[in-house]
């Protein structure tokens, strides 16, 4: 296909900004943010729809309503997965009293509430409200819980996360790579050891293995390598921003596994440009699935969502902003935003798990009514 852009009708020059007066913007892209895209020009949003039959459609859950308590992860309610991976919610009120091993691929938990202490093969490692912390595969580790905790946890099935190549921003962009804290050997380490018999829980291809140590083997005395336990805060990141364009969802890539990325939308200043737009360019998603965990904050692009509510966009449809974020970024009526978001964007079309009928906003697709001209 021809690389170079053709031009037809009324549009605007650059993407996102400067759009013809009463118009709205669609992106028709492929490979996500990076490949071929059109940008279309249209004279009614294009989420007025009216009618829609069919499994294909915008869908919302509310994980707060998930109530169950298990002390293991491995028991933790699905999200959702596919081949390469593995969205649960867990639930934790007690500390765990067994270790535990992913020999699946690496886990990646983000902690939405909650305090902990982490013991793993590296150490000791504190976690808290808005941390990532990465196990890579094989790891054995238990959490001694401080304060109740809810964990949105995501597996690489069968393989690793990665830190994304930042490029031209060079790799102190976003985090700096100093940032990430790993465990430590310290006091608290040493007196968690012990001598009575300890069971490991071993998830493999989804089965459960049980093995018994008549000690303790979270027993390091010390490590050295660059395969380790890492934790950083949603606090510490600081988003690419641009005053002038509206960046796209991949600018906030903060891990990359094989088949999916996650990435971190958090507080920054909103477009100033007077005709850059200031939300979420309307989009089809035609190469990758959507899902997004919101953790704090006012969601800018969205309307009647709170804490702990995920959205979850298939490919094959144009979604974009709600109609009262929309209203308020055209009229300019926030200058900064103040959320905390997790997502995670699925290569390959992802399954919705049993469980999240029972916790869903049957209404979501309906949410966009309310808007057909700016």
């Amino acid at each position: 296909m021809n690389n170079m852009p053709r031009i037809e009708g009324l549009c605007s020059r650059q993407a996102h900004a400067d759009f013809p007066e009463g118009t709205y913007e669609r992106e028709l892209g492929q490979e996500g943010f990076f490949g071929l895209c059109t940008h279309m020009i249209h004279e009614y949003a294009p989420t007025s729809w009216t009618h829609w039959d069919g499994p294909l459609k915008p869908r919302a859950f509310d994980l707060t309503k998930l109530t169950t308590n298990e002390s293991s992860p491995w028991k933790a309610v699905s999200v959702l997965h596919n081949a390469k991976a593995q969205v649960r919610w867990w639930n934790l009120s007690k500390s765990m009293t067994d270790l535990v091993r992913n020999a699946d691929g690496d886990e990646l938990l983000f902690i939405h509430k909650g305090q902990a202490d982490l013991y793993c093969d590296y150490g000791h490692l504190e976690v808290t409200e808005g941390d990532y912390v990465l196990l890579p595969r094989g790891t054995m580790w238990r959490l001694d819980v401080i304060h109740p905790l809810q964990i949105l946890m995501t597996e690489a099935t069968n393989g690793a996360y990665r830190l994304p190549d930042k490029g031209m921003v060079g790799p102190h962009a976003i985090f700096d790579p100093a940032m990430l804290d790993v465990p430590s050997i310290n006091e608290k380490f040493k007196a968690q050891k012990h001598t009575n018999p300890t069971h490991i829980i071993i998830k493999r291809r989804n089965l459960i293995t049980t093995v018994t140590y008549p000690y303790n083997p979270l027993d390091a005395l010390g490590w050295h390598g660059n395969l380790m336990v890492v934790r950083i805060n949603v606090k510490d990141i600081r988003p690419l921003m641009s005053h002038r364009y509206h960046l796209p969802p991949s600018a906030h890539t903060t891990f990359v596994a094989k088949g999916f990325v996650v990435c971190t939308f958090a507080p920054r200043p909103i477009e100033s440009d007077p005709g850059a737009l200031k939300v979420p360019f309307y989009h089809n998603n035609d190469d990758y699935d959507e899902f997004l965990f919101y953790h704090k904050g006012e969601f800018f692009s969205r309307d009647n969502i709170h804490p702990g509510m995920t959205t979850f966009h298939p490919a094959g449809f144009t979604h974009g902003p709600h109609p009262g974020a929309f209203r308020k970024g055209t009229d300019f009526a926030r200058k900064e935003t103040d959320e905390y978001a997790v997502m995670i964007d699925f290569r390959d079309a992802a399954d919705v798990g049993e469980a999240m009928n029972n916790v869903e906003w049957k209404d979501y697709l309906h949410s966009w009514k309310g808007i057909t001209k700016p």
